[in-house]
């Protein structure tokens, strides 16, 4: 409020009335005049009317309100009816501030599932509102925010500090609880062969802990295992990783009684099997360019411990040097061949002639080793068709090809694939621009997977199954080679790689093999059967038991299947003898921590501005506009402030001396003056 004048006559004359009525007054009081004040006092109250004054307000008008209608879409709302109510609930609000002058309200839905859980305040505070317009929000949700912060944020004070409404509306009939699975730790890799410890415990949320329960574990097609557990303690969870490669344990625990959700009950542990330090027996005949490559690439691997003889003297050996003179360790072959040789991973045979080395009983172990799981991978060149070659012994016994004495053909040939070379595993999207080789050596007999061909088409690269072993013959012992770059060289250490690890049963070598993985709801199968057929169909078991075929398409080595997956837990696969398992990949862990609806999380900030805290599975409140400072809620609606600003340009008017005042006062003043005078 201001003060103004609207006087009636202009300023400066009212000045000189005033002027000389005071100068009058105090004139005539001095010569003793009798009432004369009273009669001055009349003339300066009329004095005073005349100048108008007037007090000024400002013209307050409500300013136009927008509010946030905060819509939780997150999944922890797919649970029972959450959804269908909080959906309901919106349209009902979005109707009633349809009907409610200068109210917009913004709807604004929030997803979940980007691993971060449900972040209400973030979209609140992203909310694009007018300044000094923002009028509050009314969040329709479960309760289960993972961004609400300790205090009210700054979003929700208006400008003179008074705090704005978070009405919160929950999509269910009260406070809920809920048994969680929750995976305390697990390892991600573990030594094959050793046991792996996941610790895991089991909460009752909402209800009280101490409770017994039952947790049930499963690995692979293995009897699934029980025990006997309480809430709210850890517990140790041992199993024993039997394979290379990916291992799922499925986790359950049996349900509490009126729980939210059994979604939690529940969990896959990912742990990958991995072998310890591979031990690789590396064998030299003699000197040569091709154990370079060798020792650089297994060097080079840090999962291989490599063990590397060269035979420098044979004991054929006859040159009369002195043996004070020879700076040779003995070959330790009873130690090697006899003792050790089940350590071993993989044993290689670089070019190596049996000149009297090894006597057949360590050359039958050899072949005993392979028959018994081991790889065994030979290199050949002219030396395997000398006197003492490995031909004539009774490692011949597992090798799957057979070369004539005058089997060695030297010519310049750029190696080749096979067909079958092309969809094995092990040698598959190589690079093929190859440089050339100048020896090989040509069979009369073989057999096994051949991968790569030589002069004339013959074989250049066999691949066996030996029982429960594997065998790798490469007939040519020019593959260093492609080290040097000879003609553009090729990828030796990838195909020397890929052939030592598949001699060693890597799974993603195997070149018959089932594999399986979930993606967003959609389950894919793959078949890789190089130079095998494949059966039309795949069965697929799904957690709760049901068994769906699903067909399986392609060719040529490889075929695929999909279907939708869109339950949780683990998915069997079987086809041809060969089983793969398969599980979801929880997008969002966090918001499956905690399925309950709750008004613990959000209903201490919605207390402290002024808001309401409802269940609304049954009704739902009505929505209305209060003045600003008083009660925001009752027990049937919600309400959002009306504030009010003034109007640029108008203003409001009021005469502080009205006329009827001016007068009543200057008559009495003149009445004074009367009386006085007549006395």
């Amino acid at each position: 409020m201001s003060i103004d004048f609207a006087p009636a006559l202009p300023l400066w004359i009212l000045g000189i009335i005033t002027a000389i009525v005071f100068l009058g007054t105090v004139y005539g009081m001095i010569r003793g005049a009798r009432g004369l004040l009273w009669r001055g006092l009349a003339v300066l109250v009329m004095i005073a009317w005349l100048s108008g004054p007037r007090s000024v307000h400002p013209v307050m008008r409500p300013v136009p309100q927008d509010a946030l209608l905060v819509v939780d879409h997150s999944s922890s709302m797919e649970v029972q009816d959450r959804a269908a109510i909080v959906e309901r609930a919106a349209k009902s609000l979005t109707a009633e501030a349809e009907r409610l002058p200068g109210l917009t309200l913004h709807r604004v839905d929030v997803p979940g599932g980007d691993g971060h859980g449900t972040r209400l305040f973030n979209a609140i505070n992203q909310a694009d509102i007018p300044q000094g317009r923002f009028a509050g929000a009314i969040v329709l949700t479960d309760g289960m925010d993972h961004d609400t912060p300790a205090s009210l944020p700054a979003r929700f004070h208006s400008a003179d500090g008074k705090p704005l409404p978070l009405h919160l509306l929950l999509g269910a009939r009260g406070e809920e609880h809920d048994r969680r699975l929750k995976i305390l730790s697990t390892p991600p890799y573990a030594i094959v062969g050793q046991d792996a410890t996941v610790r895991v415990q089991v909460d009752d949320l909402g209800a009280a802990a101490g409770e017994h329960a039952t947790l049930t574990v499963r690995s692979g097609e293995s009897t699934p295992t029980t025990k006997e557990i309480i809430t709210g303690q850890p517990q140790d969870i041992k199993v024993t990783v039997r394979q290379p490669g990916e291992t799922l344990l499925g986790l359950s625990v049996s349900p509490l009684s009126g729980e939210s959700s059994d979604l939690n009950n529940s969990a896959v542990v990912r742990i990958r099997g991995v072998r310890d330090r591979l031990r690789v027996l590396l064998v030299s005949g003699v000197p040569n360019q091709g154990e370079r490559v060798w020792r650089r690439l297994l060097k080079a691997d840090p999962s291989v411990d490599l063990v590397h003889f060269t035979i420098l003297r044979s004991p054929n050996t006859d040159d009369n040097t002195p043996l004070s003179d020879l700076a040779l360790i003995p070959f330790p072959i009873r130690e090697l061949f006899q003792e050790k040789i089940r350590s071993f991973d993989l044993i290689i045979l670089d070019g190596f002639q049996n000149s009297n080395i090894l006597p057949e009983e360590y050359l039958t172990n050899i072949a005993d080793y392979v028959r018994n799981g081991g790889g065994l991978l030979l290199t050949a060149g002219p030396e395997f068709v000398k006197d003492g070659t490995l031909q004539d012994t009774p490692l011949s016994q597992v090798f799957p090809a057979h070369v004539p004495e005058n089997g060695v053909m030297v010519q310049a040939f750029r190696p080749t694939l096979t067909a079958l070379g092309k969809t094995h595993p092990v040698t598959a999207g190589l690079n093929t621009d190859w440089g050339p080789w100048y020896r090989a050596l040509h069979t009369d007999q073989s057999h096994g997977e051949d991968l790569m061909n030589g002069p004339d088409g013959s074989p250049l690269l066999l691949l066996d199954h030996v029982q429960h072993g594997r065998v790798a013959m490469l007939l040519s012992d020019q593959l260093w080679l492609w080290s040097r770059g000879e003609g553009g060289g090729g990828p030796q250490a990838e195909l020397l790689r890929r052939l030592s690890h598949w001699l060693m049963k890597e799974p993603e070598l195997e070149e018959n093999r089932l594999t399986a993985r979930i993606e967003d709801g959609q389950l894919t199968v793959e078949r890789h059967a190089a130079g095998q057929t494949a059966s039309a169909q795949a069965m697929v078991t799904s957690p709760d038991g049901s068994r769906i075929p699903l067909t399986m398409r392609g060719g040529n080595g490889l075929w695929h299947g999909e279907m939708t997956a869109p339950a949780g837990g683990i998915w069997t696969i079987r086809q041809d003898g060969l089983v793969a398992f398969a599980s979801p990949v929880t997008r969002d862990a966090l918001e499956r921590q905690d399925l309950r609806a709750t008004a613990t999380v959000m209903s201490g900030l919605a207390q402290a501005s002024g808001g309401a805290t409802d269940w609304i599975a049954q009704n739902t409140p009505h929505l209305r506009q209060v003045e600003a400072g008083n009660v925001l809620s009752g027990s049937d609606w919600i309400g959002l402030p009306i504030t009010h600003a003034a109007v640029s340009g108008e203003t409001r008017t009021s005469d502080l001396v009205p006329a009827w005042f001016a007068l009543v006062l200057a008559l009495a003043f003149l009445a004074l003056g009367w009386w006085r005078e007549g006395r």
